[in-house]
């Protein structure tokens, strides 16, 4: 039957960077049950404090009063008639500032110092001071603004959503006075409301008379400035836009006229220019226009073209020029020529008459329409000017009965005295204080003294960095944890390194050492632990036993001596030569565990190894040897790494089955990593609650650097009683005892299993 913890993982894994601690119920509860002396007693003086604070505190009364304020006050007027002075709003943007707006105004100082005035709060000790009824206070007076500071802070206004009541309230310690005080400070603030409507509407109503006896003397002299342009410009009483529409047509008419004339003249000229083109010589070529026009130019042609035919035929007969025929034919050619040639002189010189006259018609025609023209600029520069003194007088008009109309709604407003500000439930008396609420307050000083206790508990369980379980263990390291050694003294009375040194070196003294505690109460819960340990280390490599073993540690003082006497011890029991070395050459102990001298050691043989054979190396224990580590080096890491210490571990190896070495500590010096490369296997030795996770992870990655074989790690000085999780079953090692219960079997069944 196997005593041993569950045979670890065999292969190391590399150290997790994951978080620390996952957030967990369970993690919670171990927090909570790990300081609940902590967390009780800040819940309790919390819970405590908070209950006689408020049984202390002055009882608090609150009077409230309920309005209703009205953004549309009542139109007596009628709808369609604006008030000068508009008491609400339209739109919900311009309801919900004008909301705010009376907030603010029900908690200006304005109010609250005629509330003051009113009532006299600024002679009122107990109200200054906040007694309750019956109570006097020191006699001194108080200045209106200072008595409406204290007024306004105990003053609050909570509009009631999705509606337009608003409850202003008043706290004070006397109930009669605070009803007192709210009720007068809501008449306050309807009344000068209301005040505020009619002083404005009075001064608007001033300022618009004033304004209507300016607009009046203004209107009548536009008027007659206008009446003066007409009179002085003959401007008739006709629109000007219907003169001007008179000289358009006028003009129109005269623009037609004109062209018309024009197009005439370019005819008649067009006739002329074809009538000099004919030739006299021979006026044949007669434009059809003139022979349509003309019956004497037809007929003169005529006769012209049947002379020359006759002519012709006389000439075609044989008969010469100087026949009698021929030349009378010629004579009448002649004759026909000059008379055409005549009338055609007298068609143009009648034309040209026409021309004469036409043009004298368009010139005159032209002077019409310029003077047309004329006048219609003047008129436009007339216009320009009489519209500007139109709109004078219009506009001066329109602001005349604007200003007429609104004065005389702001004398029917000034008459009129509507308030949109209601009263819906009058100020009463308080029966019971609001504050203070002695089981609320105790119930928050519970709740509060459990969330600093938890947080104190939290804070101080986060601010402990050490190494407290196997599982920051293995988190922390990554390499396979090989057993855990209780606590072998569990007295409170100093704590760290130095006092277990003092501890220490009183049980030496009384020759008691720790490390010896194996052998001497084997049956003790160390043993078992030491026992289960010696198993683990053996099971983790069957087929090739760590012959050579390293046990150090991440720093000083976390019991990696006592691991490797225990160890030691374990394995000698199960009937093994085993050999103790303390390679310790800065600080060695071993030599003082067991009483032995160190004038030969470790750096005695280094210089000749036929030293080994002269030195008692015997212990107590049987089958355990001890090479103490002599005389101390000057420079351990040197010896440690030369080819004479190598040649040493040969011939011990040779000499004993187990070769265990005791170390520095790894970080603060390189003679661990030195010592691992030499070794078979290194067993990293972490005392719980002391060793920083930080230190664990720096031993760590110097073993990585040099590549040592780690075989696991030992979790040293394991307290049962803080002992937390599903470890805590292995932790009764502490209470193992000669002749008491013990769930592991028996050391005999252990050395069998091993």
């Amino acid at each position: 039957m196997n005593n041993s913890l569950p045979p670890p993982s065999l292969a190391p894994r590399a150290p997790a960077r994951t978080a620390e601690s996952g957030f967990s119920p369970m993690s919670v509860w171990r927090t909570v049950r790990k300081h609940w002396v902590l967390v009780t007693a800040i819940a309790l003086s919390v819970t405590l404090g908070a209950g006689f604070y408020a049984i202390g505190q002055v009882k608090i009364y609150k009077a409230s009063v309920s309005i209703q304020i009205d953004p549309n006050p009542p139109r007596p007027l009628g709808t369609e008639v604006q008030n000068v002075v508009d008491m609400g709003a339209g739109t919900y943007w311009s309801n919900k500032e004008y909301y705010q707006t009376q907030f603010q105004i029900i908690r200006s100082r304005r109010v609250a110092a005629e509330t003051v005035r009113v009532l006299g709060l600024n002679h009122d000790a107990g109200f200054m001071q906040n007694l309750p009824a019956g109570k006097a206070g020191r006699v001194a007076d108080a200045t209106v603004e200072r008595a409406a500071d204290v007024l306004r802070a105990r003053l609050s206004v909570d509009p009631e959503k999705s509606t337009r009541i608003v409850v202003v309230s008043i706290e004070d310690a006397d109930p009669a006075r605070a009803a007192r005080i709210v009720k007068t400070l809501i008449d306050v603030y309807t009344q000068e409301n209301l005040d505020d409507v009619l002083t404005s509407a009075g001064n608007a109503g001033e300022w618009l008379r004033t304004q209507l006896e300016k607009l009046k003397i203004e209107l009548e002299s536009n008027e007659m400035a206008l009446h003066d342009y007409k009179k002085n410009k003959n401007i008739l009483s006709v629109s000007i836009d219907d003169q001007s529409n008179m000289l358009r047509g006028e003009m129109t008419l005269l623009n037609n006229d004109l062209t018309a004339v024009r197009t005439k003249i370019e005819g008649i000229a067009a006739r002329v220019a074809e009538l000099n083109k004919i030739d006299p010589s021979d006026p044949v070529n007669l434009p059809a226009t003139e022979l349509l026009t003309s019956t004497v130019l037809t007929s003169l042609r005529g006769d012209y073209l049947t002379a020359k035919e006759t002519a012709s035929t006389l000439a075609a007969m044989g008969k010469g020029a100087e026949h009698p025929e021929y030349k009378a034919a010629a004579a009448r050619i002649e004759s026909t020529r000059a008379a055409l040639v005549a009338e055609i002189g007298n068609v143009k010189g009648a034309l040209e008459g026409d021309l004469r006259a036409a043009r004298a018609q368009a010139a005159g025609l032209s002077g019409l329409f310029e003077h047309a023209k004329s006048q219609a600029l003047d008129l436009n520069l007339l216009e320009i000017e009489y519209n500007r003194l139109a709109r004078s007088k219009n506009n001066t008009e329109r602001l005349y009965s604007l200003v007429l109309e609104r004065s005389k709604e702001s004398d029917l407003t000034g008459m009129m005295r509507f308030n949109n500000i209601r009263v819906v439930d009058a100020p009463v008396v308080p029966r019971a204080p609001i504050r203070p609420n002695v089981p609320a307050s105790v119930a928050v000083g519970l709740l509060l003294g459990l969330g600093l206790g938890l947080g104190a508990a939290f804070g101080r369980e986060s601010l402990d960095r050490t190494v407290k379980s196997p599982d920051d263990l293995e988190r922390e390291v990554g390499f396979p944890l090989l057993g855990l050694l209780p606590e072998i003294d569990g007295s409170t009375v100093g704590y760290g390194a130095r006092a277990r040194r003092r501890r220490e070196a009183k049980r030496i003294a009384a020759g008691e050492p720790v490390e010896l505690t194996v052998f001497r109460e084997p049956t003790s819960g160390l043993a078992e632990a030491a026992r289960a340990l010696r198993t683990n280390i053996i099971f983790m490599s069957p087929d090739k036993p760590q012959r050579r073993l390293l046990v150090t540690s991440a720093g000083p003082a976390e019991g990696k001596t006592t691991v490797a006497c225990c160890i030691a011890i374990a394995m000698a029991q199960a009937g093994q030569r085993v050999l103790l070395v303390d390679c310790d050459l800065r600080r060695p102990r071993l030599h003082r565990v067991f009483s032995r001298n160190n004038e030969l050691g470790v750096t005695s043989v280094l210089l000749d190894l036929k030293t080994l054979d002269q030195m008692n190396l015997e212990t107590p224990v049987p089958n355990l040897s001890l090479l103490p580590s002599g005389p101390i080096a000057p420079s351990p890491a040197e010896l440690l790494h030369s080819d004479r210490f190598g040649q040493l571990l040969a011939e011990l190896e040779s000499r004993y089955d187990r070769v265990i070495i005791d170390s520095p500590p790894v970080v603060p010096v390189t003679d661990a990593a030195i010592l691992s490369k030499r070794v078979d296997g290194t067993v990293l030795v972490v005392r719980a609650f002391d060793t920083r996770r930080e230190l664990a992870r720096r031993a760590v990655r110097a073993l990585q650097d040099v590549d040592a074989n780690v075989v696991g790690t030992v979790l040293n000085a394991l307290n049962p009683g803080r002992a937390t999780g599903g470890y805590q079953q292995y932790y009764y090692y502490h209470y193992y005892g000669k002749g008491g219960y013990s769930s592991q079997p028996s050391a005999a069944a252990s050395d069998a299993a091993s």
